[in-house]
């Protein structure tokens, strides 16, 4: 019967590999418009003009044993050219067993302290701080929100920038984020490289695009009506399910190239595959909670717009221009509805199920039936194979059977590890581009530096990756990431 099994298989094989290549094809033009937004990441972002209202803002800032970093990130705050009393900063020592709390008072900072072991992460502190300003000073008092993390360190006229985007109309609102310990060593660096690709790659273009660019963690301002009914995201990565919700909601998500802000990477392996294992564990409950929402909103449009914002929009009068505006608003509405599906969806589970399934499974079979004929192990659609293929050529025929089977399946895994193995040199030319392009942004850092991290730097994809294979399984819970620098704002503007 298992030989029945497998000669039916085989017999499928080219039948299954031809819609294989097929959803590889249909995969591939989903996401080549991104090739768009590299072009016009390269040259343009957008622009603000400055404000003719100064607003009124609170800060919140969740901080859990926070002292090494929490008093300069304060600091940064109060030396804002923003008028300080139209600032207001909150701080959540949450469950904090050192002077986090003492420390952001003696800043200025109003703090509340939190202590609840059973719901741990970012958001549930948030929501907490949220609670405790409605009670003490209203919700609406303030007219936008900044979320910064207690590492962060925020550049002189950060919050006048912030408010040049906010005062356009611009609802939510995200910025620079630039690396305060770049050069500390390879795994920093290719944390600092990731965040310049997401505004390079991604927040540019969606900016002049009016689309929607995602959130990412910190440094972002938010309008009141996001949480006039409190904060509801409480997941392992409570951005991603901020940047989702609202996109589904209809709210644009821009970005503002000249208000830049610092933070601290990890150093440490451990602590970095423990975090990127949390951001593929959230990555993927956000796609199953919003995923469904967004695929409506595509082909549906403005008929789940329930926000303040798009009442506006839909009260104004009913004039030839605002009937255009209107479905111009739509288009952009399903066009960030579509981008940000794509960015959820979780291609790299769908491409390691079709691979196992087809090639590797079914592939084998296949070899078991007709043998192995001429099968090229140095072949591969990257430069590198085509490179080393224009030289080399190694090919295998083995006669049918279970030698042929099992040979055939080393083969194909070993095809699959040649084009990563191309598909990661090729990804070293993405922090060369990088380092020449915002040369003047990345702190200095020696040449054999730059060097090193350009060939190190693919790691970061190679992580994301594997840890998105793990998280589909494994229970992720929420664990603090620790801050040590003592970096100043002053340090970096020397």
């Amino acid at each position: 019967m298992l030989k029945d099994i497998i000669t039916f298989l085989g017999n499928s094989y080219l039948e299954s590999k031809a819609i294989y290549n097929t959803i590889g094809t249909v995969l591939g033009i989903m996401v080549a418009y991104k090739t768009v937004y590299i072009f016009i990441g390269l040259f343009f972002t957008r622009k603000f003009k400055p404000a003719k209202n100064k607003h009124k803002y609170a800060v919140l800032i969740a901080a859990r044993n926070e002292k090494n970093v929490i008093g300069n990130l304060l600091d940064s705050i109060n030396k804002q050219d923003y008028p300080s009393n139209l600032v207001t900063t909150f701080v959540v020592a949450d469950n904090c067993t050192d002077n986090t709390a003492e420390i952001a008072r003696s800043k200025g900072a109003i703090c509340y302290e939190r202590f609840d072991n059973e719901h741990k992460t970012k958001g549930f502190a948030l929501q907490f701080l949220c609670e405790k300003i409605e009670e003490d000073y209203g919700r609406m008092n303030y007219e936008g929100y900044f979320i910064f993390d207690a590492d962060n360190l925020l550049n002189t006229n950060y919050i006048t920038k912030m408010n040049d985007a906010f005062d356009a109309g611009e609802k939510i609102i995200t910025s620079y984020r630039n690396t305060k310990n770049f050069d500390e060593n390879w795994i920093a660096s290719t944390y600092g490289l990731h965040w310049i690709r997401s505004i390079r790659m991604n927040h540019r273009a969606r900016s002049v695009l009016r689309l929607a660019t995602n959130i990412q963690g910190t440094g972002f301002l938010f309008t009141n009506e996001i949480i006039k009914n409190g904060w509801k995201y409480t997941s392992l990565t409570e951005d991603r399910a901020l940047t989702a919700d609202a996109v589904a909601q209809g709210y644009p998500i821009t970005y503002n190239d000249e208000a830049e802000f610092f933070d601290e990477q990890p150093t440490s392996l451990k602590i970095a595959l423990r975090q990127r294992l949390r951001w593929s564990r959230g990555h993927l409950e956000a796609f199953v909670e919003s995923g469904p929402y967004l695929f409506l909103n595509i082909f549906l449009g403005k008929l789940f717009l329930k926000t303040k914002w798009h009442r506006e929009i839909a009260k104004k009068p009913k004039t030839f221009k605002n009937f255009w505006l209107n479905i111009l608003e739509s288009i952009r509405h399903r066009a960030a509805s579509y981008d940000t599906l794509i960015q959820l969806t979780p291609f790299v589970i769908l491409n390691i199920f079709k691979w196992l399934l087809i090639p590797v499974l079914i592939g084998s079979c296949y070899y078991y039936v007709n043998g192995i004929n001429n099968i090229n192990i140095l072949a591969g659609s990257t430069y590198f194979a085509k490179l080393i293929h224009h030289f080399f050529s190694f090919k295998i025929n083995i006669t049918p059977g279970i030698n042929a089977m099992f040979i055939g399946l080393l083969i194909t895994i070993w095809l699959r590890l040649f084009f990563r193995i191309g598909d990661y040199l090729e990804s070293i030319f993405t922090p060369i581009y990088l380092f020449i392009i915002e040369r003047k942004r990345i702190i200095k850092i020696p040449f054999y530096k730059k060097v090193l991290y350009c060939f190190t730097w693919p790691t970061f994809d190679i992580i994301g990756r594997y840890t998105t294979y793990i998280a589909l399984f494994k229970k992720v819970t929420w664990k603090p990431i620790p801050h040590t620098s003592k970096v100043t704002i002053e340090d970096l503007k020397k």
